[in-house]
Formats: C-alpha cells, sequence, structure tokens
C-alpha cells in the first residue's frame, strides 16, 4: 500500500506539472520552482553563464549538464516572477503590489526605459487607463546599443524615440502563455507587427530579443522585459538581401536557382547567408561547376536554408535542425558565439525580415549532394585511400558526373606501405561499383558490379553489413552523381575457390593433403557457401606425430576432425559479435566472440581472418579446434577457458594415454558409435 500511495503521489506531481505547464515556458518556470522549492516558496531556481550577466530558467538537462552554450553555469535562487522577499522571512513569500505599468517597470529592473518613457511624455499613457503589453528593454540593452543609435533617439525624443518605445507596446494584455510560437501582433507605432516565436527549451523572443523577466503584472497591463531594443520590420528576407552588397554573390546565385520567388513569400526561415567572402574562399572550379549546376546549385542554397525561424537568443546548446535540401546542420553555440555544425562561422545574427531571420556567415557551406565523389573524401576519415585512388589515375572519374559508389576504406585500414603497382591498380578498380547506391538499398547474397569486372557479394548480420571482407564503417554520404560507402577494411575480391585458396598459401599444405585424404577436395569447390576455420601447418604439429599419422590413415575419422572447422554459410569476422554461434558441418555448435579486434572460435584465436573465396571464406587458426567442455559451453567464448576439474579426471587421463591427448576434440568413444550408426543405417 506504500509504494501505491507513494507512485499515487508522484503521478499526481507529474500530471499537476503537465497541467500546470501550458507551454514550453510554463513547464521551465516549473521545473526552476522544483529546483528552488528547498529554499523557500516561489523561489527559482536561475542558470547563470560564468563572466556573464546572462541568466536563464532551468530545465531539467541544463541543470544536471551545468553548462549553457558551453560555458558553466552557476546556479543562484531568485524570487520567481511576481513575488518578492520579507525581510525575516523565508523565501518569497509576498506577492509584488499591483501597480501601474509606469512603475512596474521600475520594479521590474527597467528603470532606463521607465526613464525614457518620462523623456518621451508617455507616462500618463502607460500610468492611465486602458490594458497595455510592454515589451522593456532592460537597462543592459539600452547601454549596448552603438552610440550613434542611441544619440539619434534621445536627441528627437518627441519622434524618434516615443516612436521605438511604442514598437515596444501592444494594445492589449498578453501573458506568457499568449505569446505563441510564430505570431505576431500589431505595435503601437503605425501597426508594425511585432513577431513571437515560443521555443521548446522555453525561450520566448519578440523580433529575437529573449524575454528575460516575463509577466510583471500591473493594474493596466502586463510588462515583459526583454535582453535588447527591437527595431521595426518592414522588409522581408529577400529585400535584406537584395539591399546588401556583402550578400552580392550571394543574390546571384539565388536569381541563378530561381530561389528568389521563395524567399519573397510568406514563411518562417532562418537563411545562413554566406557573404561574398565565403564564396571566395572555395576553389573556383568548384564553385564554378556548382553555380553552372542547377541541382547543385539549389541543393547548395538549400542547405543553408532552416525550414522555421531560429534566433539567436534562443539556442543554448547544440542540436539538429533540418534544413531546405532535407539533411541536417548542428547549429549550436559557444559562449556569445553562434556555431554551425560545431564552428564558429557566424559573423552577424537575427537580421530580421517579415518572413524570416538572417545569420551571416564567412564560410560557405557545401552539402554532400552537391559534391563529387574526390570532394566527399576530402577532410575525412578516408585521406588515404584518397591519395590511392588519385595514385591510381582514378582521379578525373572520382571528379566526373559517372554514376558510381566508392568502397573507401578508412585510414586505419591501411596496413604498411602499398606500392602501386598494377595489381594494386586493379583493386582500387574493384573499390567502384558501377551504379549509384546507398547502403539502404543493399540486401544479403546480392551482388554487386565493380569497374574492375568482378562480382562483390552483400552479407547483412544483426551488427554489421558487409561487402566480402570489408563492412561498412560510416554513415553514407551521397554525392550529386556518386555515392561514397566508407568500409572497415581495404576490400579482398575472392579470386578463387576455398581450395585454391588455401593451395595458394604454403601454411596450409598439411590441411590441403588431409582434405584429399579424407574425399573432401569437391566440397572445397563446390558452390555451397561455406566458413572454414582452416588449420595451420603449425595447428597440425601440435598432435604429436604417432596420433598424427594415425589420424591421417583413417579417413572417416579425419573427415569428422575437418567437418568440425567448416560452418554451414558465410561468417566473415565484421559479423561476429561478442557470441556468435555457428553450426558446423559435423558436431555441436561453435562458439565465437571477438576480443582486441581479434575473432575466437571455442576460445581459439583466428590468426588471420577473411582469406575471401567464391564459395566462402577461410579463417587461420593455429591450433585445432574442440567441442568446449559441457560446464562452461553457455560462457563467453573469446578468451582462454577456465580450468575444469571433475570427478572423471582419472578415466580421462587414462583415455589420453591410450589415445589422442585432445580427446574433446575428437571424441573417439562418441565418433565411434556415430560411425557404427551410419554404417547400419547404410
Amino acid at each position: 500500500m506504500k509504494h501505491l500511495t507513494l507512485l499515487a503521489l508522484a503521478l499526481t506531481l507529474i500530471a499537476t506539472i503537465c497541467l500546470g505547464a501550458r507551454s514550453p515556458y510554463q513547464a521551465v518556470l516549473m521545473h526552476s520552482r522544483i529546483r528552488g522549492r528547498p529554499h523557500g516558496p516561489n523561489v527559482c531556481a536561475m542558470q547563470k553563464i560564468q563572466g556573464t550577466d546572462k541568466k536563464y530558467f532551468t530545465n531539467c538537462k541544463q541543470w544536471y549538464q551545468r553548462k549553457i552554450c558551453g560555458k558553466p553555469a552557476v546556479i543562484s535562487y531568485e524570487c520567481c516572477p511576481g513575488y518578492e522577499k520579507i525581510p525575516g522571512e523565508r523565501g518569497c513569500p509576498a506577492a509584488l503590489p499591483l501597480v501601474d505599468i509606469y512603475n512596474t517597470l521600475g520594479v521590474a529592473g527597467a528603470s532606463t526605459t521607465q526613464m525614457y518613457t518620462d523623456r518621451a511624455d508617455l507616462k500618463e499613457e502607460i500610468d492611465g487607463p486602458g490594458s497595455v503589453t510592454f515589451f522593456a528593454p532592460s537597462n543592459t540593452a539600452w547601454s549596448a546599443l552603438p552610440h550613434e543609435i542611441l544619440d539619434a533617439l534621445v536627441s528627437n525624443v518627441n519622434i524618434e524615440l516615443l516612436n521605438a518605445l511604442h514598437y515596444h507596446m501592444v494594445d492589449r494584455r498578453l501573458t506568457s502563455e499568449d505569446l505563441k510560437h510564430g505570431s505576431s501582433f500589431t505595435s503601437m507605432y503605425q501597426d508594425f507587427d511585432v513577431h513571437i516565436h515560443h521555443y521548446p527549451n522555453g525561450i520566448v523572443t519578440v523580433n529575437c530579443a529573449r524575454l528575460i523577466k516575463t509577466d510583471q503584472h500591473a493594474t493596466n497591463g502586463i510588462v515583459h522585459v526583454v535582453d535588447r531594443v527591437i527595431t521595426a520590420i518592414s522588409n522581408n528576407v529577400h529585400s535584406f538581401i537584395d539591399t546588401d552588397d556583402d550578400l552580392e554573390t550571394l543574390r546571384t546565385a539565388l536569381a541563378a536557382a530561381g530561389m528568389t520567388a521563395m524567399l519573397e513569400s510568406e514563411g518562417q526561415y532562418t537563411l545562413f547567408a554566406p557573404t561574398n567572402e565565403a564564396f571566395e574562399k572555395i576553389p573556383p572550379d568548384t564553385l564554378n561547376r556548382i553555380l553552372g549546376d542547377p541541382v547543385a546549385l539549389r541543393d547548395l542554397l538549400n542547405y543553408h536554408i532552416l525550414k522555421h525561424m531560429q534566433c539567436a537568443e534562443s539556442i543554448v546548446t547544440g542540436m539538429p535542425m533540418e534544413t531546405m535540401q532535407g539533411t541536417v546542420l548542428e547549429v549550436g553555440c559557444d559562449g556569445d558565439h553562434m556555431t554551425l555544425n560545431g564552428k564558429a562561422i557566424i559573423t552577424k545574427t537575427d537580421q530580421l525580415g517579415t518572413n524570416g531571420v538572417i545569420h551571416y556567415i564567412d564560410e560557405l557551406l557545401i552539402p554532400d549532394s552537391a559534391k563529387t565523389l574526390l570532394e566527399l573524401m576530402e577532410g575525412s576519415t578516408v585521406t588515404k585511400a584518397q591519395q590511392m585512388f588519385v595514385d591510381a589515375g582514378l582521379g578525373p572519374l572520382l571528379s566526373g558526373s559517372e554514376a558510381l559508389t566508392l568502397l573507401a576504406p578508412q585510414d586505419d585500414a591501411f596496413k604498411g606501405s602499398m606500392t602501386m603497382d598494377g595489381e594494386t591498380r586493379k583493386l582500387m578498380n574493384n573499390h567502384l561499383l558501377k551504379t549509384q547506391l546507398s547502403s539502404k538499398s543493399l540486401y544479403h547474397g546480392q551482388e554487386l558490379d565493380t569497374l574492375g569486372g568482378l562480382k562483390l557479394r552483400v552479407f547483412v548480420y544483426r551488427n554489421n553489413l558487409c561487402i566480402e571482407n570489408a563492412c561498412i564503417a560510416a554513415h553514407d554520404k551521397m554525392g550529386r552523381f556518386a555515392s561514397m560507402l566508407t568500409v572497415d577494411k581495404v576490400l579482398t575480391p575472392p579470386t578463387g575457390t576455398i581450395m585454391d585458396v588455401l593451395k595458394a598459401d604454403d601454411r596450409f599444405s598439411l590441411l590441403t593433403g588431409a582434405l584429399q585424404t579424407a574425399g573432401m577436395t569437391e566440397l572445397m569447390n563446390q558452390q555451397k557457401l561455406l566458413t572454414v576455420f582452416a588449420p595451420t601447418n603449425d595447428a597440425f604439429n601440435t598432435i604429436p606425430r604417432p596420433e598424427l599419422n594415425r589420424l591421417l590413415q583413417n579417413s572417416q575419422e579425419l573427415s569428422r576432425v575437418l567437418r568440425y572447422h567448416m560452418g554451414d554459410g558465410m561468417l566473415v569476422s565484421g559479423g561476429v559479435t561478442s557470441h556468435t554461434r555457428m553450426q558446423p558441418l559435423l558436431g555441436d555448435r561453435l562458439e565465437m566472440g571477438m576480443r582486441n579486434y581479434t575473432v575466437y572460435v571455442n576460445r581459439v584465436p583466428v590468426v588471420e581472418a577473411d582469406l575471401m573465396a567464391t564459395n566462402g571464406v577461410v579463417h587461420a587458426v593455429n591450433s585445432i579446434i574442440k567441442p568446449l567442455p559441457p560446464r562452461v559451453e553457455r560462457a563467453q567464448s573469446d578468451g582462454p577457458a577456465p580450468r575444469v576439474r571433475s570427478t572423471s579426471s582419472r578415466v580421462r587421463k587414462a583415455s589420453i594415454s591410450r589415445g589422442f591427448k585432445n580427446e574433446d576434440l575428437f571424441q573417439r568413444v562418441k565418433n565411434s558409435r556415430s560411425s557404427r550408426t551410419m554404417t547400419q543405417r547404410q
């Protein structure tokens, strides 16, 4: 009952919060009140960025991270909006007395605005009857104005200053609940609108100025204190671009892409506007190619436009935002600097139009969809592969317009140096597929044609998607004409059957002889896919010579041993997880695992993986693989086996002295019974 009561109380608290928090701002305010509750009634927790005067009501994520815009935040506890302290009492128990807007400006910390209303003869208008909402600039906001602008306002108080103050006023009472995202309200200055944005993190802006004190109620209206002086907006985003010489190249590009009408239409856009300087930083060949390609140009420009309006003051942490081009930009902040994809390339923020906001950037953002293959490789984790492709004479092809898919090994896939000879050139050609694909279109068993004339197979595993021995290691990069799939290994195309692979490697000379003795050559050449854990000569040499000779003279027992080293199906190393099971052709399952980038099978390490064949794959082992003891069969298979003791140790020792020492492998008694059963069936 006690637990049920606690659960009911918790649900009631959650319901109260959810019902009480009717907007993102109210949700954040509620969270701040909960965090401040131990300090008394009506206390809110605030987070202040160290070294600045910026304060924020804290949401849950910010509370635990203790950071805003990447900078440490200090927690302070202050009276929630509408309340004040009483000397000698805990918390903020007293509600602020209701006074008119003029006096509320002073109470709310907007004394400079209050002073300017006096100078502009506005006092009578805001301390009399009626109902007004005043978005009042803070004292800091006025001091942050450029001196020439402030001088122009205060030198003409009856017109300029009065107009500026009227633009901060709406002729009706608007609480934070009324300030809906995307809404606009007619100001008291020539009916120009003020534009509201209410973000999911609880931040509310008016013309991109952040509300830092909301809902300061007055007898004749309400005051919201904002962090900057706002100015009237009369032109759309494109008109703004059309009149700024710093955006001349952007203006030309928008016209060439036929996007002028979009930025003149109604909407809520965010444009990260590259300056002329940003365009000049791009290599001329790349820029001319994009400007001359309408599809690439539209993708380029749409990559700079968000589908919604995002003011700089609304950003307190990095977050992905969808662009008109369809992919995302990581929009964040670092202290006072707004960032894109982690870079502080934004030079000017919050240039407002009637249908959106412009932020200036000094670097051009080129999406993958506007790049060639060679450009996709630049600045990524495949720089070594890029050089290899160029050295192989494939640079012009990678810069062209042919539909291709590039399998690009990441840098750590290259072990040592590779000589650029005929074989290496052929290998690099086999990393290029003849059509443009994405990893989402690949399926198990699919065959892909390469420029080198080979067919590569696709393998889909629970943990990986692989093409031959190489598995996808990063997200696809879809270029203008071709795509790049980053893989974790240099491709090893199959060149022959499993038997061909074994015969070509001197380490397997004893194994190839054993396969012939056991009559398994045809099996190694058939089309059915197999995974072979191939014992090297060193593995066979661990068997005492008399026992090895006896084994090699018994073709049936030799076949049973070898079949236990073969799995049904194709499993490359990239498909092995921490605990993977495979059914051998004969015997109990094989237990596989991965540790420190090494594959283990029944705790035997694979010394070389992924020797690819047309009908399977070979993994070299330096030990004969034995079945795991029953007591540890279910344990992790990627490390040395613990020593297992049993009451039958004497029996096992006697058996070992009479036969093979690796009794668990050959299971002489069990196998002989199986042999008799098979003979009877025949």
